[in-house]
């Protein structure tokens, strides 16, 4: 079996701007989700960046 390895992940803080639309999408799906925003804007640039095709 495989040990377990806590990996403590770097972490930086951006800003960025998003338009009022955009926002209010993602705090609904938030809500929805029962995740907190930071988190579903990290998984949906995750799953983006995963499916780009150069």
């Amino acid at each position: 079996m495989e040990k377990f390895k806590p990996v403590k992940q770097e972490k930086t803080v951006i800003s960025i701007r998003l338009d009022v639309d955009t926002l209010k999408n993602i705090d609904e799906i938030s809500q929805e989700t029962d995740i907190s925003r930071n988190e579903l804007i990290v998984q949906c640039i995750n799953f983006a960046l995963k499916n780009f095709k150069k």
